[in-house]
C-alpha cells in the first residue's frame, strides 16, 4: 500500500503543474481581466489597462494574435537567433547582433531599470507568454519563452537599427573559418573583402514628415503628416490607453510595446531616416606578445577584449553552431580588417535609455515634455517632425550625435591610436540642426539633408559640424515636398493627404531635358530617330504625373530604369537607345509599349509570408504612385521577380495618417494590406484598395467613436 500511495503522488506530481507556473498563470489571468481589447471594424486592436503594464500586456497579446510569427522573427534578429531558425545562411547576421548585444548585459541592465520600466517590461513578456499558454497549437520557431530583458534588445524602432551599417561581407572575411579559431595567430590580421560594390538600384528607403502651423491651416490647429517608409507589413496599427495617462495611437513595430510613430490626444511625432554621421570606424595598430592582443593608444598598448561568441544554427539533421573568437577595443567591436589594421566600430549602446525614451515619448503632451524626452540622445538613427495641440511644430535632427574633434575625415576611418579621435561626449539638442515654430509655417523632412527643412526658414549649413548630415544634395523628394508646401495658408486634412498624394515626378525635370536634346540633335537619316518619335513626343506633352491610366508614366519610369538615371553620362545614342529598348521591353511583355502604368504597377498580398511571393496569374490592383527615386511623396517600391512580367510592390508608403490637433484629435489613416497577417482574416487584405488609392479612413480614437464601429471586445485569452 505505501509503495502504491508513493506511485500515485509521484505521478500526481508529474502530471500536474508546477506550483510556480501555476502561479504565474494565475497571474496572467488576474492582469487579463485588467485589460479590454476592442477590434473596430478594420480589425485593429485599442486596447485599454487600468495601468501602464496592464496596456503594454494587452498590445502584446493582441500582436501575437494578429502575426505572431513577425513578432518572434524581430526578436530571433534582435537578440541575434535567426540561424537557429533559418540556418546557416544567417550566422554572421547573428553574430554582428551579438557582438552588441549580450543576454548577461541586457538582463543586468533589466536589473537595473526604474521601476515603472521594470513593470512594462515583465508585461510585455506575460503578455506574449499569455498569448503562447491560451493558444496551445501556435509552435514558436524557437523563443518557446519570452522574457522580460528582451525589450531590450529592440529599443528603438528599427530593426537592427545602427548594427545593420555594419557589413556582413566584410564581417565574415575577418571572423571566418580562416580567422575563427580561439588562438591569434598572423594570418587572421588579412585584409577584408571589399566593400559590397551595389551593381544594382536600391529603392530609396526613409520616410516623409510634414508638420503645418496653425497660421498655415483654415481650422487654425497644427497638422501632422505621419508616412514611413519600410518594407510592408512591418508595422501594424494599435492604440494603448490606461488609467495613468497613456493615451498613443500610430504605428507599432511588430514586438515593441510602444507606438513608434504616431499621436496622443496632445501631440505627435513622426520619425525619418537621418543623414547624421553618428556611427565611426576606428583603425585600431594590432600588437601581439605572447598570447596576449593589444591595440595601441596614445603611448600605451591596452589588452584587446577578447569573448568567445557561440552561434547555433539549424541543420538538415538537427542543430548544430560555430564558435567565434571576437575582439574590442575601447572603441568597440572589431568587425573587419582594411590595410593590415584592424577595424573597430563605435556607435550608441545605450539599451535602456532608449527604451525609456521610445516609451516615454508617447506620454508627452506639450512640447517641453516632449523635448525633455529627447535629452535622453537615443533616437540615434531619426529626425522627429512634431506637432502639438498648443500650435507649436518642431522638427529635431538626430538625437545622438557624437561631438568630434573637426580636424578628422569623419566620413573615413579614423586613427584608432590618436586619444584625439574619441568622441568627446554628445551635441546638445540646441547644437544640432533644429526648428521650433519657423516663420514659414510649415516643416517636414523626407529622410533629405535639414536645410530646406522650412524653406527660407530652414537650418544653416554653415553653423554646424559638417558630420551632422551626410547629404550633399538635395533629394528628389525634397524638391516635391518644398513645391507642395510653400505659399499655400489654407490647410486641411484633406489638403494636407491631397499633398501627400501629389502627383508630380520632379526628377523627370532633370531627367528628360537630355534626352529632348539628343533627339533634336540626331541626324533625321539615323534610324533609331524614327524609332522612337513617337514615344518622345509624348514624353514631351506629358505633364509629368503618375496615375494608373498614365501610358507616358510607364515609358519614363522604363527609360528612366535603362538609361535616364545615368543622363550625365550617356551619349545622345545611349539615351535614345535606352527609349528604344523600354519600347521593346513594354511591347514584349504586355503586348505594347502603350500600356498604362496601373497595368504594370501592382499590390499584392497572396501569403502571410515574412518574404512576399508574386504571381502574374494572382489577384493584384493598380497602384499608380511610384518609386521614390522619381520624387513620387507617395512611395511604392516595386519591381519584376523571376517568373513576373508585372512590378510589385515591397516597400514604400506602409502606414499613412494625418491628424489634427484641437480640442478633440481628427485623423485618417491607411495601412497597407490590413491588421492580420493571416489569409484566413477578413482584415488581411481589407485596406488594400484604400491604401492604392490614398483614401484614407477615419481613425476611431476616442471610445466614443467606436461606437457602431466595433467589431469585438473581449479580455486577452478569451
Amino acid at each position: 500500500m505505501k509503495k502504491l500511495s508513493f506511485i500515485l503522488i509521484l505521478f500526481a506530481a508529474l502530471v500536474s503543474p508546477a506550483p510556480q507556473a501555476q502561479t504565474q498563470v494565475g497571474a496572467w489571468e488576474q492582469q487579463a481581466q485588467n485589460v479590454t481589447i476592442i477590434r473596430d471594424d478594420w480589425g485593429i486592436p485599442h486596447v485599454y489597462g487600468k495601468t501602464d503594464a496592464d496596456a503594454v500586456f494587452g498590445v502584446m497579446y493582441a500582436q501575437a494574435e494578429d502575426d505572431f510569427n513577425r513578432v518572434e522573427t524581430n526578436y530571433l534578429n534582435s537578440i541575434g537567433r535567426l540561424a537557429e531558425a533559418e540556418g546557416e545562411k544567417e550566422i554572421y547576421r547573428d553574430l554582428r547582433m551579438k557582438l552588441f548585444i549580450d543576454p548577461a548585459d541586457m538582463k543586468a541592465q533589466y536589473e537595473k531599470a526604474p521601476a515603472w520600466l521594470k513593470a512594462l517590461m515583465n508585461a510585455y513578456a506575460d503578455g506574449l507568454n499569455y498569448y503562447l499558454h491560451t493558444h496551445p497549437t501556435v509552435t514558436p520557431r524557437v523563443i518557446k519563452r519570452f522574457e522580460p530583458w528582451m525589450a531590450l534588445t529592440f529599443s528603438e524602432g528599427s530593426i537592427g537599427g545602427d548594427i545593420e551599417r555594419v557589413n556582413l561581407n566584410q564581417l565574415q572575411a575577418f571572423y571566418g573559418p580562416a580567422s575563427a579559431s580561439s588562438a591569434f595567430a598572423p594570418s587572421t590580421l588579412r585584409r577584408g573583402k571589399p566593400a559590397d560594390v551595389v551593381t544594382e538600384f536600391v529603392e530609396p528607403g526613409g520616410s516623409n514628415g510634414v508638420a503645418i502651423a496653425p497660421s498655415n491651416t483654415a481650422g487654425r490647429h497644427a497638422l501632422l503628416l505621419i508616412n514611413p517608409h519600410t518594407s510592408f507589413f512591418f508595422r501594424a496599427e494599435a492604440q494603448m490607453v490606461s488609467d495613468e495617462g497613456l493615451n498613443a495611437y500610430g504605428a507599432i513595430t511588430w514586438g515593441q510595446f510602444f507606438i513608434y510613430q504616431g499621436f496622443n490626444d496632445r501631440a505627435g511625432w513622426m520619425h525619418t531616416s537621418s543623414g547624421a554621421d553618428n556611427i565611426d570606424e576606428y583603425l585600431e595598430t594590432v600588437v601581439k606578445k605572447g598570447e596576449a592582443v593589444l591595440y595601441k593608444y596614445g603611448a600605451e598598448e591596452r589588452p584587446m577584449t577578447v569573448k568567445h561568441i557561440v552561434v547555433p544554427y539549424k541543420t538538415a539533421t538537427g542543430m548544430a553552431q560555430k564558435t567565434f573568437t571576437v575582439y574590442r577595443t575601447h572603441h568597440g567591436p572589431v568587425v573587419r580588417e582594411a590595410n593590415g589594421k584592424w577595424v573597430s566600430v563605435r556607435l550608441m549602446e545605450e539599451p535602456l535609455k532608449a527604451l525609456t525614451q521610445s516609451y516615454s515619448r508617447t506620454k508627452a503632451r506639450s512640447y517641453k515634455a516632449f523635448r525633455d524626452t529627447m535629452e535622453l540622445h537615443t533616437n540615434s538613427s531619426n529626425n522627429t517632425i512634431y506637432a502639438d495641440a498648443d500650435g507649436s511644430i518642431a522638427y529635431f535632427h538626430s538625437n545622438f550625435i557624437p561631438r568630434r574633434d573637426t580636424r578628422f575625415d569623419w566620413s573615413r576611418p579614423v586613427e584608432g591610436s590618436d586619444p584625439a579621435t574619441d568622441w568627446q561626449g554628445l551635441h546638445s539638442i540646441d547644437e544640432t540642426p533644429g526648428l521650433l515654430n519657423p516663420a514659414s509655417g510649415w516643416l517636414y523632412n523626407t529622410n533629405n539633408w535639414p536645410w530646406s527643412a522650412a524653406g527660407p526658414s530652414s537650418p544653416k549649413r554653415e553653423n554646424y559640424p559638417s558630420y551632422v548630415d551626410r547629404g550633399n544634395d538635395e533629394s528628389p523628394r525634397g524638391v516635391h515636398a518644398i513645391r507642395v508646401l510653400k505659399d499655400k495658408k489654407d490647410f486641411t486634412v484633406d489638403s494636407l493627404i491631397a499633398a501627400a498624394y501629389d502627383s508630380y515626378l520632379p526628377a523627370f525635370d532633370t531627367l528628360l531635358p537630355p534626352l529632348f536634346k539628343a533627339y533634336d540633335e540626331m541626324a533625321p537619316s539615323n534610324p533609331l530617330k524614327a524609332k522612337v518619335a513617337e514615344q518622345l513626343e509624348m514624353l514631351r506633352a506629358w505633364d509629368r504625373r503618375w496615375s494608373a491610366t498614365s501610358v507616358p508614366t510607364s515609358l519614363a519610369v522604363y527609360w528612366g530604369e535603362r538609361a535616364g538615371m545615368r543622363a550625365a553620362q550617356a551619349t545622345p545614342e545611349q539615351l535614345l537607345q535606352g527609349l528604344a529598348s523600354a519600347s521593346d521591353t513594354l511591347t514584349k511583355d504586355f503586348g505594347t509599349w502603350k500600356t498604362p502604368w496601373g497595368e504594370i504597377n501592382r499590390f499584392q498580398r497572396l501569403t502571410g509570408d515574412i518574404v512576399q511571393p508574386f504571381n502574374d496569374a494572382g489577384p493584384s490592383i493598380p497602384v499608380g504612385f511610384t518609386s521614390a527615386r522619381w520624387g513620387s511623396l507617395a512611395s511604392f517600391g516595386a519591381r519584376t521577380y523571376p517568373g513576373t512580367k508585372k512590378m510589385y510592390g515591397t516597400s514604400g508608403n506602409s502606414f499613412v495618417a494625418c491628424v489634427e490637433f484641437g480640442e478633440r484629435i481628427k485623423a485618417r489613416a491607411v495601412s497597407a494590406g490590413g491588421e492580420s497577417g493571416d489569409p484566413s482574416s477578413k482584415h488581411f487584405n481589407d485596406q488594400a484598395p484604400r491604401y492604392a488609392k490614398g483614401d484614407l479612413r477615419p481613425v476611431y480614437f476616442y471610445k466614443t467613436d467606436l461606437q457602431g464601429h466595433t467589431e469585438r471586445e473581449y479580455h486577452p485569452g478569451r
